[in-house]
């Protein structure tokens, strides 16, 4: 009888130390890749999920929602090593007067006319262009002090992606273009057709 319950102790001790095993090996999966964080796209990358969280500065989870996190999750993994980790604090996500949502990371910042998740997001990766976005601008695109800029400014929210051309590389906005010969380092501004100064120095 002592040896029936000694060998029935044993076995349930056996499980147990197989189940922590178990247990253990699970969490170092889950752990392996702790950059992102999405049950939708770890289970079927094809969807497209509606929140996405991501590790940032300092590693504080940040969590990307609706056309943003779409977008990060389609992105490629050249996008994601050119955007790097979000940036956080209240200036560097939210949604704008206008609707415009938008999340800056450490390269870049991904950006859409509005929080549905239907709505295009867009990637700007490339520094000059990117600087020459922000460059406060009058109405008509020139370069001037007290102007706007980004999703504000006269060329307003992006249209596309950073593209490529040979040493060309472009992003369209709604109101024009911002180019950039990566070769000779000349940034070209299209404001509604015309070209303005790109207000880089």
């Amino acid at each position: 009888m002592k040896q029936t319950a000694f060998r029935r102790a044993a076995f349930v001790a056996g499980w147990f130390v197989i189940a922590l095993a178990a247990a253990g090996c699970g969490n170092a999966e889950a752990d392996r890749d702790s950059s992102i964080s999405t049950p939708a796209a770890a289970v079927d990358p094809g969807a497209d999920p509606s929140e996405l969280t991501v590790t940032g500065e300092d590693d504080v989870s940040v969590t990307l929602t609706g056309p943003l996190a779409i977008k990060y999750a389609s992105a490629t993994q050249a996008q994601r090593e050119a955007l790097g980790r979000p940036l956080t604090g209240d200036h560097n996500a939210g949604t704008r007067e206008s609707g415009v949502v938008y999340q800056q990371f450490r390269g870049g910042v991904i950006i859409a006319k509005n929080s549905d998740p239907g709505t295009p997001a867009y990637i700007v990766t490339s520094g000059k262009i990117r600087d020459a976005w922000n460059t406060e601008r009058a109405p008509d695109g020139t370069p001037m002090l007290l102007g706007t800029n980004g999703s504000a400014g006269p060329l307003g929210v992006p249209t596309s992606d950073v593209t490529v051309d040979g040493p060309l590389e472009t992003v369209t906005f709604e109101h024009g273009e911002i180019s950039e010969n990566t070769t000779t380092g000349e940034v070209t501004v299209t404001v509604d057709g015309n070209v303005v100064p790109s207000g880089l120095r």
